[in-house]
């Protein structure tokens, strides 16, 4: 069911010196920022061979980030992203095995404009867990 490794999901409490860290120490391929209002955050994508990075910083009063970053003044990793071939079958796969699901347990469009679901971290190694349809 789980597919390819799609992005790791970095919270950073500045996003300009975040994106300067991956383009010019690191020499990665670092996207301008993009406002993501229905997801409460701003995203850089940062584009590796094998997967992507993608900085998260708050956008609005509601940002999830925003939380995140209360808790962990430096950033951190927020979340890890997997693919996979069909949402709605892994969806009811995992709460089989008794994943939680995030939210309503529908798929929203994430960032990458594909739908997305959020499982509860505490069913997963204390790590928050995004599948994103392929």
């Amino acid at each position: 069911m789980i597919g390819r490794l799609n992005h790791i999901a970095i919270a950073v409490p500045d996003l300009a010196k975040a994106s300067a860290l991956y383009r010019d120490t690191m020499g990665a391929k670092v996207s301008a920022p993009v406002p993501q209002p229905a997801h409460g955050v701003t995203v850089v994508f940062v584009e590796l061979p094998n997967t992507k990075i993608e900085l998260l910083h708050p956008l609005g009063e509601k940002s999830p980030i925003a939380n995140f970053l209360t808790r962990n003044a430096d950033g951190g990793i927020h979340h890890v992203c997997y693919e996979v071939e069909d949402i709605y079958q892994a969806r009811d796969h995992l709460k089989a095995q008794g994943a939680r699901v995030l939210g309503d347990g529908e798929p929203k469009i994430g960032a990458h404009d594909k739908p997305v679901l959020f499982l509860h971290p505490k069913d997963f190694n204390g790590t928050l867990i995004e599948i994103e349809q392929a």
